[in-house]
């Protein structure tokens, strides 16, 4: 039986081919429904994303970095200003090759390796959109060389931009401070925003404190850009706010008498109006040139400023700690009147040492025979160590604390410049916290003529002074005097700040420490009695000598066989006139020795400046 052999089933080849082009139908449908539905979506849905992104290829948006307040001291005289220059300048995130980049510039510039790493690591620590300085101050010649070779470095460019200046050199170096550039620390505490295209920012003294004030807000510029990224027209723009210029109650005449005056000491004067709170001279030396930093100091340039043993770099005016010696005296004896301890006619016999009961040990006064039995006005006038010996320890330690801390001694005075340091005035408790040890009667003497753990800063010592001349009116110290937002507008005045009135009823009291001060720069026997000489007024002042370093008991203080570094510091405190106080002066010269023949001619140039008063030859 034979079988039947089909060659071809046109049936189901029919069916398999139109059940495939059915299937390429449906997915030749599906993609096209996908393809419509995202034009729609990029047509209609996020068409205004993408017309932004296809806008930026040729708008873009650039920052306009506010013009820096001036600063000027009370006079009107600039003391910080602004002043035009180019500087190179890249974005990171508009350079293509950045190694590539640096290394052409390097050679085109004659840029160090140190220059370049400084460079490379200022990029890792800012935002890539952020601009990077590459060269400050661009000579001419530089310009035009950058300008010949720019179509070579994409991202690149000469900027002009105002850079601080500081006319005056080191004459304000601490206190108005420097700017200098924004570092990843100080990214972490700005307004990214408001900082765009700023490349500085106040780092120490009233530039740092000041900075909200100072730096202003910024702008912004919409801008056209053909393909090489340059600026072919301005679209829009929002103007930047400048910064407001700053007016201080500095002086720049006292300024230059202080530093004048202190020559080669290193130490600090500060001046003051006790009825204000203004400051009107505020000097700390050594000194440097703030301009150094302002658009980032060398390695060498500022190894030597760190490195150096006289510390230029620390201000001393509110960071160095000083045994405030003999100064103390004014406020230890009003503590004594004011407990009921003394009076003003009691006296004290002084043979030129003091003991406590039961012991042999002498706390030795400065005049080694002595001075006799003097009352409060011959003890002040005199300096007699004695007297206080014997005062402090009648008071105690923490009574002689809970008196001091009314005039803010081991506490800040607030001034408006930034670091200042507490001091220290010491109680038994401080030393049981601090160093776990009891405190010992003989501390108590020494505490009552300045020294032992006392510790003030100049500008603490010319708080507590100014509360002393006004009769315990408290003005809080003051740099700023006001500030203004153009020139045409008025000067807003910064307000007086005033704490609490010292709770000191007897006016009695007041008076017997004043003329006792009086006595010092106008009685035959005081202690600077060359100050008061050839004034129209008196002058209540107090000469101090604060030691470095501590004597044995059977040891003599030679000054002529010891290195000046361990000479004792010369102090001295006033206010004038006396019954009306405008004026408060407070004298630091380190190793300066005797209050009375250094710190105390300082201080009388300082008050011929402030009144006026012309000195014969």
């Amino acid at each position: 039986m034979s079988t039947r052999f089909v060659l071809k089933d046109h049936v189901n080849e029919s069916r398999l081919v139109n059940d495939r082009l059915i299937f390429a139908a449906i997915f030749a449908g599906i993609l096209f429904a996908v393809l419509m539905a995202r034009l729609a979506i990029l047509q209609v849905i996020e068409h205004e994303h993408f017309d932004v992104l296809s806008n930026k290829n040729r708008v873009d948006i650039e920052p306009l970095p506010p013009q820096r307040g001036l600063i000027y001291d009370r006079n009107g005289v600039v003391l910080a200003e602004n002043i035009p220059t180019f500087s190179l300048e890249l974005i990171p995130e508009k350079v293509v090759t950045l190694d590539n980049t640096l290394s052409e510039l390097a050679v085109l510039f004659s840029l160090s390796i140190e220059d370049v790493a400084k460079i490379e690591k200022t990029i890792k620590q800012q935002r890539r959109f952020r601009h990077v300085v590459i060269r400050h101050r661009l000579t001419e010649q530089e310009v035009a060389i950058f300008s010949a070779n720019r179509h070579r470095f994409p991202g690149v460019d000469v900027v002009g931009r105002l850079i601080r200046h500081y006319p005056h050199g080191a004459l304000f170096a601490h206190t108005v401070g420097y700017v200098g550039r924004i570092n990843e620390k100080d990214q972490s505490l700005i307004d990214e925003k408001n900082y765009k295209g700023t490349l500085q920012i106040g780092k120490t003294g009233v530039e740092k404190y000041y900075e909200d004030l100072l730096h202003g807000q910024v702008g912004y510029q919409q801008v056209e850009t053909n393909v090489q990224g340059r600026v072919v027209r301005e679209l829009n723009n929002e103007a930047s706010v400048s910064g407001q210029a700053l007016f201080l109650n500095l002086d720049i005449q006292l300024q230059r008498v202080a530093a004048e005056a202190l020559g080669e000491y290193n130490g600090a004067i500060v001046a003051m109006d006790p009825k204000t709170g203004g400051v009107l001279a505020m000097v700390s030396k050594p000194d440097f040139d703030p301009n150094l930093f302002v658009t980032g100091i060398s390695r060498k340039d500022y190894s030597v400023l760190r490195d150096s043993i006289d510390r230029p770099l620390f201000d001393r005016t509110l960071r160095g700690h000083y045994p405030p010696g003999s100064t103390l005296k004014p406020f230890v004896a009003l503590a004594g009147l004011e407990l009921g301890i003394v009076k003003k006619s009691t006296k004290t016999y002084c043979p030129g040492w003091y003991t406590l009961p039961g012991k042999e040990h002498r706390y030795r006064c400065w005049k080694s025979h002595g001075h006799g039995r003097v009352d409060l006005k011959q003890s002040l006038a005199q300096s007699c160590d004695v007297y206080y010996y014997d005062l402090a320890n009648v008071l105690g330690i923490d009574r002689l604390h809970q008196f001091l801390d009314l005039f803010s001694f081991g506490r800040r005075s607030g001034v408006d410049v930034p670091s200042e340091s507490r001091g220290l005035s010491p109680s038994s408790e401080w030393k049981r916290s601090a160093r776990n040890q009891v405190w010992y009667p003989g501390e108590t003497l020494i505490s009552g003529i300045g020294q032992g753990f006392n510790q003030t800063t100049p500008v603490q010592l010319a708080y507590a002074t100014s509360m002393l001349a006004m009769r315990g009116i408290n003005t809080l110290p003051q740099v700023a005097r006001g500030s203004r937002l153009d020139a045409g507008s008025e000067l807003n005045l910064t307000p007086v700040k005033r704490g609490d009135s010292l709770p000191i009823v007897s006016n009695e009291n007041w008076q017997v420490v004043v003329d006792s001060m009086i006595e010092v720069t106008s009685g035959q026997r005081g202690t600077a009695k060359s100050v008061g000489k050839g004034l129209p007024f008196k002058v209540a002042g107090k000469t101090g000598t604060a030691q470095v370093f501590g004597i044995k008991q059977d040891e003599k203080y030679d000054a002529e066989t010891l290195a000046k570094k361990l000479h004792d510091h010369a102090l001295f405190i006033a206010f004038a006139p006396a019954e009306n106080p405008e004026f408060v002066v407070v004298v630091v010269a380190e190793n300066g020795g005797s209050g009375s023949k250094t710190a105390a001619p300082m201080a009388r140039k300082m008050i011929d400046q402030y009144f006026g008063v012309i000195v014969d030859e």
